[in-house]
């Protein structure tokens, strides 16, 4: 045999010994043994200024960096607020008639990450004590038209905001330099918002409408968080520094180290956490809690080796940057990943009526099943000549009839693998007002009414009069997919039963969303995650003044009933007692007779994890609760290796080879010399 080829066999032998050592593990060596839990991401966040940021992806940064006056219990349900950076719950006093004060203690002590953008007036400090000052200049920001925060209507609930936003905008117009001068200057010279007011470095008095006691759960979510105005003008995108949309400064128990839009998340935990730093405050959100919901203590969320103890856990969180969805769950399936959802392609194998197949028990995997707060639905444009309100009796039968032949329940089974509960009004589970035994007499299936109905609407067996042609609607939606397709198709095979031509128009994104702000729609579809846990944050979608049309606000149906507005106002301001459950059941009763939706479903989440995860709980809020969970990283190495062995049969066929090749070769050598 020629050299060449005792070459090639060679170097195959080397490679395949190189090989055999190698495993397919895409993270160092060096943290295997650390509590490090691994995620993954499909695109970055647009931004992580907490202003503005308003997605479950970015929130999964952003709700890790940065703090609140209050946050939620972990275990508890229905959701409870408890102390976050207020050193307790705060006080409440009515001003007058009109306005609610609210007053907060702060945490003394408190301190932001390590970062240089304290530095920047001259002194060599990195971190600093969060004050009063800071929770106003954030609330500023949120009123600055230029940042166009998502939560500026809310936040107009507070005494001056919407003036401070006028002023400021009125002196960017009035002069060029004005907008020129730092950020914090220009807050300073048009003066604060009137209903904020810092009592001393750590007192925060706040100013609300006496109509809107549900601003507490905005004081427990990121956009309120302290920001430091430090960071806002250092990271200004000039000199190599990044943007401060790109580089978020906070006090939470993660600080951002790394952050590789393309490749990568790195979230390390905080030194200067305060739960770290005063251990001794035994604050609530800084200790695993002692108490929960029914069904905690069984599920082992109130194991009393943790109760107590200080938080956070998990030392480092990692997001990888994965496209598409079969390879990242391939990857959680060998151990990379510590939890997933379930892609479509692997629900039947991961899941046998209801619960885990028995070959992903088998591998120690725990399934997490919860019913979100949301609603997903079909509206109808009340601005609509033809479906909508000034039809009057005729038009409100025809959205009555459309509503009864549309099966929640086989949609739910063909799209969505069944997960999801059948929505009767716009309110979820879990929520003060639902009732579970509620039926909404036009959400059960029922043809034949239907058809009478429509009948009577004008429109026997669905032909226009004016046509003598089946009467003609448009399905407006932005999602172009095939899957979309067959999703719409569903209900228009549905509507062809009343002898109705339900057209689809799909659209881009930019041109779905002219056409809603031009009006230019009949009926569309649409879904709504709760921001807070009250049942206001969901009747809200139906009150006049949020309507598309006219505010540019979430009613995208632009409903309007005057009974169901002055219901609505009563209904927010008040506690959760039985004149409000009233009010929610009349204002329930309206939407069910008028039918500006076709409530569709509450959506239901089905989490995966694997054994060496503990504390889970779903949390139905767009906020992570990492600080609370933990891992075992020596389970999670044992498993990555019994479950991703090296394959060495390619090893063994290349000696196999070498053997065949290079035993005759020497053979024929020791002959020759002899």
């Amino acid at each position: 045999m020629g050299r060449g080829w005792r070459r090639a066999v060679g170097a195959g032998l080397l490679g395949a010994l190189a090989l055999s050592g190698c495993t397919n593990n895409p993270y160092s060596e060096a943290d295997e043994l650390r509590k490090v839990l691994y995620t993954s991401y499909r695109e970055a966040p647009r931004t992580l200024d907490p202003a503005v940021a308003y997605t479950t992806a970015a929130h999964a940064i952003t709700g890790e960096v940065y703090e609140t006056l209050l946050e939620y219990h972990y275990l508890k349900r229905p959701y409870v607020l408890i102390p976050g950076l207020a050193a307790e719950l705060p006080g409440v006093s009515e001003v007058d008639s009109e306005w609610t004060e609210y007053r907060f203690s702060l945490r003394e002590g408190v301190l932001y990450q390590h970062d240089p953008c304290f530095s920047l007036d001259g002194h060599a400090a990195t971190t600093r004590e969060v004050v009063a000052a800071d929770f106003a200049f954030e609330l500023m920001r949120l009123a600055d038209p230029a940042v166009n925060s998502p939560v500026a209507e809310p936040m107009g609930n507070i005494r001056g905001f919407k003036e401070f936003s006028k002023r400021l905008e009125e002196a960017r117009e009035a002069d060029e330099s004005f907008s020129a001068l730092p950020i914090r200057t220009q807050y300073a010279k048009v003066g604060p918002i009137a209903g904020v007011r810092s009592g001393s470095r750590f007192e925060l008095e706040i100013e609300v409408s006496s109509r809107y006691p549900q601003i507490l759960y905005w004081f427990a979510m990121p956009f309120t968080a302290p920001v430091p105005w430090e960071a806002v003008a250092y990271y200004d995108g000039e000199e190599g520094r990044p943007r401060f949309a790109d580089h978020p400064v906070g006090t939470g128990p993660y600080f951002l180290a790394e952050y590789n839009k393309h490749a990568r998340f790195v979230l390390e935990a905080n030194p200067n956490w305060y739960g770290v730093v005063h251990p001794e405050w035994r604050a609530p959100g800084a200790v695993y809690p002692e108490s929960g919901a029914p069904g905690d203590a069984e599920a082992g969320r109130l194991d009393p080796q943790v109760v107590g103890k200080p938080l956070p856990f998990i030392e480092r969180i990692e997001f990888r940057r994965e496209k598409e969805s079969i390879p990242y769950f391939n990857k959680f399936l060998q151990g990379y990943y510590d939890a997933a959802g379930i892609i479509k392609e692997s629900f039947d194998k991961v899941i046998h009526e209801g619960g885990l197949s028995e070959d992903m028990r088998a591998t120690g995997i725990e399934l997490e099943k919860s019913v979100e707060p949301s609603v997903f639905y079909i509206g109808f444009n009340m601005d609509d000549e033809v479906v909508g309100a000034q039809g009057g009796e005729a038009n409100r039968k025809l959205r009555q009839a459309m509503s009864l032949v549309i099966d929640t329940e086989e949609y739910t089974r063909l799209f969505s693998n069944g997960r999801g509960v059948p929505a009767q009004s716009p309110l979820p589970p879990g929520l003060y007002g639902y009732d579970a035994d509620y039926r909404n007499s036009f959400r059960e299936v029922d043809i034949e009414r239907a058809r009478a109905l429509i009948a009577e609407a004008g429109y026997p067996g669905g032909i226009d009069p004016e046509t003598r042609a089946p009467l003609r609607l448009t399905f407006d939606t932005s999602d172009t997919s095939a899957q979309g397709r067959l999703r719409f198709e569903f209900f228009t095979r549905a509507w062809r039963e009343l002898g109705i031509d339900v057209a689809i128009e799909a659209t881009n994104y930019n041109q779905f969303q002219e056409k809603v702000r031009n009006g230019a729609y009949q009926i569309f579809m649409w879904g709504w995650f709760a921001d807070y846990p009250d049942p206001e944050n969901f009747l809200f979608l139906l009150w006049s003044e949020m309507a598309r049309s006219k505010s540019g606000g979430p009613n995208t149906a632009n409903f309007s009933n005057p009974r169901y507005d002055e219901l609505y106002l009563s209904m927010k301001a008040r506690p959760n007692d039985a004149v409000r459950l009233e009010e929610i059941e009349e204002m329930r009763g309206i939407l069910e007779y008028e039918r500006p939706w076709i409530e569709l479903t509450h959506s239901e989440a089905y989490s995966l994890f694997h054994g060496w995860l503990a504390y889970v709980k779903p949390f139905g809020m767009s906020f992570p609760m990492t600080k609370y969970r933990d891992l075992d990283p020596e389970l999670r190495a044992r498993q990555r290796e019994a479950w991703n062995q090296p394959i060495l049969w390619p090893l063994y066929a290349v000696l196999a080879l070498g053997v065949a090749v290079v035993v005759p070769g020497i053979f024929t050598f020791l002959r020759e010399r002899q």
